[in-house]
């Protein structure tokens, strides 16, 4: 079903594979979608796993701003058809384990979901160093669940001993 246009976040990340050419063919598969307009599209960061297995390669993670015609579930539903094509399994997989590509709606507009399998804004984008430094490239000024901005959480995350400085957009 199709709606009025939301503005939408979504995070991507690789660490399997060629991780770049990954992350740019899943952003033309986006680019290609019906009722999905892509916008921008951050830099793309290399970080360090979190959590997971050990021994993982690093991943590229990047974040793009779209229009969204699509319902939440809709939308995250493609997300995860895109990751399918794009050789993930999510079924078996180890949590926060390796993988070809991950799609993360972060936003949905102003909306704030809380339903099986949905949670928007995502219920951990103010632990990701590696989800906001991209998004501050896009939306700096965003409010965060906590009220705080994007930019302002990124520069407290960095004060946090042990926390790689920061890198710029």
């Amino acid at each position: 079903m199709r709606r009025p246009a939301v503005r939408v976040w979504v995070a991507l990340g690789s660490n399997r594979g060629d991780r770049r050419a990954t992350l740019e063919a899943a952003v033309e598969v986006l680019r290609g979608a019906e009722g999905l307009r892509v916008r921008r599209v951050s830099p793309w960061f290399e970080t360090d796993p979190v959590g997971g297995p050990a021994g993982q390669e690093r991943f590229w993670n990047g974040v793009l701003e779209a229009d969204s015609e699509l319902e939440p579930h809709e939308l995250l539903r493609f997300l995860h058809a895109v990751e399918t094509r794009f050789g993930r399994c999510r079924e078996g997989e180890p949590r926060h384990g390796p993988r070809t590509l991950d799609l993360d709606l972060l936003f949905y507009g102003e909306e704030r979901i809380h339903e099986d399998g949905l949670v928007v804004p995502h219920p951990r984008i103010e632990e990701r160093l590696f989800v906001l430094e991209p998004l501050r490239c896009l939306v700096p000024e965003r409010r965060l669940p906590s009220g705080k901005s994007v930019a302002e959480r990124v520069l407290e995350l960095e004060r946090l001993p042990g926390t790689p400085e920061g890198r710029g957009c």
